[in-house]
Protein backbone atom coordinates (compact mmCIF):
# COMPACT_ATOMS: atom_id res chain seq x y z
CA UNK A 1 0.00 0.00 0.00
CA UNK A 2 1.62 3.29 -0.64
CA UNK A 3 1.08 6.28 1.33
CA UNK A 4 0.68 9.08 -0.54
CA UNK A 5 -1.49 11.82 0.84
CA UNK A 6 -4.83 10.79 -0.84
CA UNK A 7 -4.33 7.13 0.13
CA UNK A 8 -6.56 6.15 3.41
CA UNK A 9 -4.54 4.85 5.79
CA UNK A 10 -6.77 1.63 7.17
CA UNK A 11 -6.70 -1.91 7.73
CA UNK A 12 -8.53 -4.45 9.03
CA UNK A 13 -6.87 -7.67 10.65
CA UNK A 14 -8.65 -11.05 12.36
CA UNK A 15 -6.59 -13.55 14.41
CA UNK A 16 -8.22 -16.55 15.71
CA UNK A 17 -6.22 -19.11 18.42
CA UNK A 18 -7.38 -21.45 20.94
CA UNK A 19 -6.69 -18.77 23.32
CA UNK A 20 -8.53 -15.73 21.61
CA UNK A 21 -10.41 -14.55 18.77
CA UNK A 22 -9.68 -10.70 17.78
CA UNK A 23 -10.78 -8.67 14.86
CA UNK A 24 -9.26 -4.72 14.69
CA UNK A 25 -9.71 -2.29 12.34
CA UNK A 26 -7.64 1.11 12.53
CA UNK A 27 -7.77 4.37 10.65
CA UNK A 28 -4.46 6.42 10.95
CA UNK A 29 -6.33 9.19 10.05
CA UNK A 30 -9.44 9.52 11.66
CA UNK A 31 -10.92 11.47 14.78
CA UNK A 32 -10.25 9.47 17.39
CA UNK A 33 -13.47 7.88 17.14
CA UNK A 34 -13.26 4.12 19.22
CA UNK A 35 -15.51 0.97 20.12
CA UNK A 36 -13.47 -1.56 21.59
CA UNK A 37 -14.33 -4.59 23.46
CA UNK A 38 -11.49 -6.87 24.86
CA UNK A 39 -13.25 -8.09 27.96
CA UNK A 40 -10.54 -6.37 30.14
CA UNK A 41 -11.85 -3.53 30.91
CA UNK A 42 -8.77 -1.51 32.24
CA UNK A 43 -7.15 -2.78 28.65
CA UNK A 44 -10.31 -0.78 27.23
CA UNK A 45 -9.44 2.56 28.84
CA UNK A 46 -5.90 2.33 28.30
CA UNK A 47 -6.61 1.52 24.03
CA UNK A 48 -9.02 4.49 24.65
CA UNK A 49 -5.85 6.58 25.38
CA UNK A 50 -4.37 5.68 22.14
CA UNK A 51 -7.08 6.33 20.40
CA UNK A 52 -8.38 9.45 21.71
CA UNK A 53 -4.94 11.05 21.89
CA UNK A 54 -3.51 9.82 18.76
CA UNK A 55 -6.32 10.08 16.86
CA UNK A 56 -6.64 7.03 15.62
CA UNK A 57 -10.28 5.50 14.53
CA UNK A 58 -9.78 1.97 16.67
CA UNK A 59 -12.55 -0.97 16.35
CA UNK A 60 -11.26 -3.85 18.68
CA UNK A 61 -13.36 -6.67 19.26
CA UNK A 62 -11.59 -9.70 21.59
CA UNK A 63 -12.66 -12.65 23.11
CA UNK A 64 -10.47 -14.73 25.50
CA UNK A 65 -9.77 -17.64 27.59
CA UNK A 66 -10.48 -14.80 30.50
CA UNK A 67 -11.03 -17.64 32.78
CA UNK A 68 -7.48 -18.03 33.08
CA UNK A 69 -6.12 -14.69 33.22
CA UNK A 70 -5.93 -11.77 30.97
CA UNK A 71 -2.19 -12.50 29.64
CA UNK A 72 -3.22 -14.05 26.14
CA UNK A 73 -6.16 -11.63 26.00
CA UNK A 74 -3.58 -8.52 26.05
CA UNK A 75 -0.85 -9.64 24.44
CA UNK A 76 -2.59 -10.98 21.72
CA UNK A 77 -4.78 -7.43 20.92
CA UNK A 78 -0.76 -6.24 21.06
CA UNK A 79 0.20 -8.53 18.43
CA UNK A 80 -2.97 -7.83 16.06
CA UNK A 81 -3.02 -3.85 16.52
CA UNK A 82 0.65 -4.07 15.54
CA UNK A 83 -0.05 -6.03 12.57
CA UNK A 84 -3.15 -3.73 12.08
CA UNK A 85 -0.93 -0.61 12.45
CA UNK A 86 1.81 -1.98 9.56
CA UNK A 87 -0.76 -2.85 7.15
CA UNK A 88 -2.57 0.62 7.20
CA UNK A 89 0.98 2.36 7.09
CA UNK A 90 2.00 0.91 3.88
CA UNK A 91 5.35 1.76 2.64
CA UNK A 92 5.87 4.35 5.13
CA UNK A 93 6.71 7.10 1.92
CA UNK A 94 6.11 10.57 3.12
CA UNK A 95 6.07 9.94 6.89
CA UNK A 96 7.55 12.14 9.73
CA UNK A 97 9.11 8.67 11.02
CA UNK A 98 10.01 9.43 14.63
CA UNK A 99 7.60 10.81 17.27
CA UNK A 100 7.98 11.62 20.85
CA UNK A 101 5.86 13.01 23.39
CA UNK A 102 5.76 14.04 27.62
CA UNK A 103 2.76 13.26 29.10
CA UNK A 104 1.46 13.96 33.03
CA UNK A 105 -1.17 13.13 34.85
CA UNK A 106 -0.93 14.66 38.02
CA UNK A 107 2.49 13.50 40.07
CA UNK A 108 2.74 10.94 37.41
CA UNK A 109 5.37 12.07 34.10
CA UNK A 110 6.19 9.62 31.61
CA UNK A 111 7.99 9.61 28.05
CA UNK A 112 7.68 7.87 24.99
CA UNK A 113 10.16 8.17 21.71
CA UNK A 114 9.13 6.30 18.71
CA UNK A 115 11.09 5.58 15.65
CA UNK A 116 9.40 3.32 12.66
CA UNK A 117 12.30 1.67 11.34
CA UNK A 118 11.09 -1.34 10.29
CA UNK A 119 12.78 -3.24 13.11
CA UNK A 120 11.50 -4.50 16.06
CA UNK A 121 13.02 -3.12 19.29
CA UNK A 122 11.38 -2.29 23.16
CA UNK A 123 12.89 -0.56 25.76
CA UNK A 124 10.65 0.03 28.99
CA UNK A 125 11.23 1.33 32.00
CA UNK A 126 8.15 1.46 34.67
CA UNK A 127 8.60 1.40 37.51
CA UNK A 128 5.12 0.45 38.87
CA UNK A 129 4.41 1.04 42.64
CA UNK A 130 1.63 -1.77 43.09
CA UNK A 131 1.70 -5.26 41.17
CA UNK A 132 -1.99 -4.53 40.32
CA UNK A 133 -4.40 -1.90 39.00
CA UNK A 134 -8.12 -3.08 40.09
CA UNK A 135 -7.88 -6.08 38.47
CA UNK A 136 -5.41 -5.64 35.94
CA UNK A 137 -1.96 -7.37 36.15
CA UNK A 138 0.85 -4.54 35.39
CA UNK A 139 3.16 -7.03 34.18
CA UNK A 140 0.64 -7.51 31.14
CA UNK A 141 1.91 -3.67 30.15
CA UNK A 142 4.88 -5.10 29.18
CA UNK A 143 3.49 -8.17 26.78
CA UNK A 144 1.28 -5.70 25.03
CA UNK A 145 3.88 -3.55 23.93
CA UNK A 146 6.18 -6.26 23.10
CA UNK A 147 3.00 -7.73 21.14
CA UNK A 148 2.71 -4.64 19.67
CA UNK A 149 6.62 -3.86 18.97
CA UNK A 150 6.87 -6.96 17.26
CA UNK A 151 4.05 -6.60 14.94
CA UNK A 152 4.65 -3.27 13.92
CA UNK A 153 7.98 -3.53 13.40
CA UNK A 154 9.31 -0.28 16.00
CA UNK A 155 11.51 1.04 18.08
CA UNK A 156 10.09 2.06 21.02
CA UNK A 157 11.41 3.65 24.14
CA UNK A 158 8.66 3.81 26.94
CA UNK A 159 10.23 5.66 30.62
CA UNK A 160 8.00 6.84 33.76
CA UNK A 161 10.24 9.41 34.70
CA UNK A 162 8.39 9.49 38.34
CA UNK A 163 4.89 8.69 39.54
CA UNK A 164 3.18 7.30 43.06
CA UNK A 165 -0.05 6.17 41.98
CA UNK A 166 0.25 3.39 39.46
CA UNK A 167 -2.98 4.02 37.82
CA UNK A 168 -1.93 7.49 36.39
CA UNK A 169 1.60 5.60 36.00
CA UNK A 170 0.01 3.49 32.97
CA UNK A 171 -2.48 5.79 32.09
CA UNK A 172 0.19 8.76 31.17
CA UNK A 173 2.36 5.62 29.50
CA UNK A 174 -1.08 4.78 26.89
CA UNK A 175 -1.55 8.70 26.25
CA UNK A 176 2.33 9.66 25.61
CA UNK A 177 2.64 6.58 23.14
CA UNK A 178 -0.67 7.72 21.60
CA UNK A 179 0.73 10.79 20.57
CA UNK A 180 4.31 10.01 19.84
CA UNK A 181 2.57 7.41 16.99
CA UNK A 182 0.56 9.63 15.75
CA UNK A 183 3.28 12.45 15.02
CA UNK A 184 5.55 9.65 13.81
CA UNK A 185 2.70 8.64 11.05
CA UNK A 186 2.52 12.17 10.15
CA UNK A 187 2.75 12.55 6.63
CA UNK A 188 5.61 15.18 6.07
CA UNK A 189 4.21 17.51 2.61
CA UNK A 190 8.42 18.21 1.86
CA UNK A 191 8.85 14.42 1.31
CA UNK A 192 5.74 13.42 0.12
CA UNK A 193 6.95 10.26 -2.23
CA UNK A 194 10.32 9.94 -0.23
CA UNK A 195 10.57 7.28 2.29
CA UNK A 196 12.74 8.98 5.07
CA UNK A 197 15.53 6.87 5.52
CA UNK A 198 19.23 7.25 4.08
CA UNK A 199 19.09 3.19 3.16
CA UNK A 200 15.81 3.99 1.20
CA UNK A 201 13.93 1.37 2.83
CA UNK A 202 12.40 1.17 6.57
Amino acid sequence: MSTTHNTPRTAQVSRNTLETQIVVRINLDGTGQRHLETGVPFLDHMLDQIARHGLFDLDIRATGDLQIDAHHTVEDVGITLGQAFTKALGDKKGIVRYGHSYVPLDEALSRVVIDLSGRPGLEMHVPFTRAMIGQFDVDLVFEFFQGFVNHALLTLHIDNLRGRNAHHQCETVFKAFGRALRMAVERDPRQANVIPSTKGAL
